[in-house]
């Protein structure tokens, strides 16, 4: 196989970007965005940028608009409490299958992330900090190997990301308790209903901390 026939299709390489501008809060809920704009800032063709916003709006990431503009669904409390469901029901799992599947490297790789997570805080870098908690989530839970609920989280952090984007932008996150160290010591422990524990307590805090902006008329 010759390197050319090893690259990443543009498709899905754009795919990958508009994803992660949504989920680490480049594109803000409900900021309608031109289809061109997206060309443009993705530096891609019409196709794969046409391609990329219909895979993420069945994802229900993004909401087509009549006048060739798309806009990033803003959160409701009846679409939180079913992301709020499905995250604690399917993460908590994750983080307990994945137990059995940990091994010192990955542990030590997971430290290293959460370093970086702890870095963003304190410099108050938010998509920094969305990116690299991102990253600390999906590196325990792929370890479950079970791609299927795996799949599904993805899905419930493209809803949620957004709006956790601007609830920390206006708030910050160096208060909250910092459920990761518990997570990290329940590892190296090997007790995995500690590591469900923990990973429940830190997506909670989330949860509620996007709750109460939204009662508040915050977001």
């Amino acid at each position: 196989m010759d390197a050319d026939s090893r690259k990443i299709p543009t498709h899905e390489v754009t795919y990958a970007r508009l994803r992660d501008m949504i989920l680490f809060g480049h594109l803000e809920p409900g900021a309608a965005v031109t289809i061109q704009g997206l060309v443009q800032e993705l530096d891609a063709g019409m196709t794969p940028v046409r391609e990329a916003i219909r895979r993420l709006s069945a994802e229900g990431a993004l909401e087509p608009q009549g006048n060739r503009r798309v806009v990033v669904p803003k959160m409701t409390e009846a679409m939180l409490e079913q992301v709020a469901f499905a995250r604690l029901t399917i993460e908590p799992k994750l983080a307990e299958m994945a137990a059995a599947h940990l091994t010192p490297e990955l542990i030590e790789q997971l430290q290293r992330i959460d370093n970086n997570v702890d870095r963003t805080v304190q410099a108050g870098d938010v998509p920094g900090y969305l990116a690299s908690n991102h990253a600390f989530h999906f590196c325990l839970y792929e370890a479950s190997e079970a791609p299927v609920l795996v799949d599904m989280a993805r899905s419930m952090w493209l809803r949620f990301g957004p709006s956790l984007r601007v609830v920390c932008a206006r708030f910050g996150r160096d208060a909250l308790p910092d459920r990761h160290l518990e997570a990290l010591a329940a590892m190296r422990a090997g007790d995995a209903g500690a590591l469900r524990g923990a990973m429940e307590r830190d997506i909670a805090q989330g949860i509620d901390q996007v709750r109460a902006a939204l009662e508040q008329g915050e977001i």
